[in-house]
């Protein structure tokens, strides 16, 4: 399992023999992608970590589920943004927060987690993709922070590509905007 190739991995995954060391090399190739992936959703190092923790154990729960008819990426950060999701909504409910309203308990925990180093100016960030409605920061991290392409997103997220391109445009526009008044 030196070299990537899916296919293989996707096999072996299905070989009762293998699974265990194809899983390990799931685990190693994809842990520090979808560290920063969840991270970036829920702000915390412990929160991610336990997160991180979960997607694994989910993807191994259901292994048996994954037909290879996506990437193994692509169901893994499915994977990673529904526990990430049902984990901000526990917490929302938590602190009696709208799922519309700015998620200022995220940002508590952020000015609080000693493994946070940005600065005020990454802070003022932090905030103005805080005040994104939840679909528009996850399209926005995954193309700003990871890069993605919108082929990617869509497929993670099932919504077409001119809808995310649309979401990404308006998330820009707010956070160009949040960031004018700010600062």
């Amino acid at each position: 399992m030196q070299s990537y190739k899916e296919e293989e991995i996707v096999t072996s995954l299905h070989d009762p023999a293998k699974r265990r060391e194809a899983f390990a090399w799931i685990v190693s190739a994809y842990s520090e992608k979808l560290y920063w992936h969840i991270r970036k959703i829920v702000l915390s190092h412990e929160d991610t970590n336990d997160l991180l923790q979960n997607t694994f154990l989910k993807a191994w729960m259901n292994i048996d589920l994954f037909r290879g008819e996506a990437k193994l990426s692509t169901w893994l950060y499915k994977i990673a943004i529904n526990e990430s999701i049902t984990f901000l909504n526990k917490q929302r409910a938590a602190n009696n927060v709208s799922i519309d309203d700015m998620d200022v308990f995220l940002l508590e925990q952020l000015k609080s987690d000693v493994y946070f180093d940005g600065d005020e100016l990454q802070m003022k960030l932090q905030k103005a993709i805080l005040s994104l409605p939840e679909k528009q920061r996850l399209v926005f991290n995954m193309k700003y922070y990871e890069e993605m392409k919108y082929e990617e997103i869509s497929e993670i997220l099932g919504t077409s590509v001119g809808a995310l391109k649309a979401s990404y445009h308006h998330a820009v526009k707010k956070i160009e905007e949040f960031l004018t008044r700010e600062l």
